[in-house]
């Protein structure tokens, strides 16, 4: 039997920070499975579309992807979302799943870096996410988490993480978003109320691109860098994005080996 593992992000058209996120875990992911093919698709179009008219670098949305494998004989497929949260992206993924269903001898879809917390028997992710990435608030006084937002209802994702974090307490972490809730001024508000004058800002997304390198830390006077500091902070960032930490990288390696298990019973 044929066996594959489509691994689906969102994608960037930043080349380097492309290499140190999703290729690094497309290869973590084979590095696991060397009884699976690997292959790559993007669910946004436009970076598709960007990456081949700028780089001539060709990359298939989902659902060429499915079509290819159909058409070379695989039987078995896993499809593993690089995504954050359960929002558009990873119902689009699903969709795809659903329309290919009958194609496959097996097909299974995993999940992004949230989706469960607090049910007993199943994986605590935000927990997991947490023990994670802890090396880089536990190394300064605060740090600012900013993510894409949505309007989606998955972006109640953000709040969560914040209880979550308080929970184990990380009280100095705070979570943001660029287009969602928390927004900046309420990130901004908890800042002043615990009197808190040093943060370090740090993307939450899978890669440091645009929202990262301009909405967070560029040096116009409407990003969260710019703002901060003419309210009088001390601001350092941390541009990378969280596909260059191995344990995030493992936690996608863990959710495909959790949806290996499941075609096994």
């Amino acid at each position: 039997m044929k066996k594959a593992i489509l691994v689906v992000s969102f994608g960037t058209s930043y080349l380097d920070t492309l290499e140190k996120t999703i290729e690094n875990a497309e290869n973590q992911i084979r590095n696991s499975f060397s009884e699976y093919d690997i292959y790559r698709a993007f669910t946004s179009h436009k970076i598709i579309k960007k990456l081949k008219e700028k780089y001539e670098i060709f990359v298939d949305k989902p659902e060429e992807m499915m079509e290819k494998l159909y058409e070379d004989g695989y039987e078995e497929v896993i499809m593993q979302p690089l995504h954050m949260i359960p929002g558009e992206e990873f119902i689009y993924v699903n969709k795809i799943a659903e329309a290919f269903k009958d194609k496959f001898s097996i097909l299974k879809v995993g999940r992004p870096i949230f989706y469960y917390q607090g049910i007993e028997e199943l994986p605590q992710d935000y927990s997991l996410f947490i023990e994670a990435t802890k090396e880089l608030y536990e190394k300064n006084n605060a740090v600012v988490y900013v993510g894409h937002g949505t309007a989606h209802p998955s972006n109640s994702v953000y709040g969560c993480l914040q209880a979550v974090l308080e929970d184990e307490g990380y009280e100095n972490v705070f979570v943001g978003t660029v287009e969602g809730y928390p927004n900046f001024e309420t990130v901004l508000r908890r800042l002043k109320r615990k009197n808190i004058t040093e943060v370090t800002l740090a993307p939450l997304m899978m890669v440091a691109g645009d929202h990262a390198n301009n909405d967070m830390a560029g040096n116009e006077p409407d990003s969260h860098k710019s703002i901060l500091e003419k309210e009088g902070f001390k601001v350092d960032t941390y541009i990378h994005g969280l596909g260059e930490n191995p344990n995030i990288r493992n936690l996608f390696v863990e959710r495909a080996n959790e949806s290996w298990d499941a075609l096994q019973k």
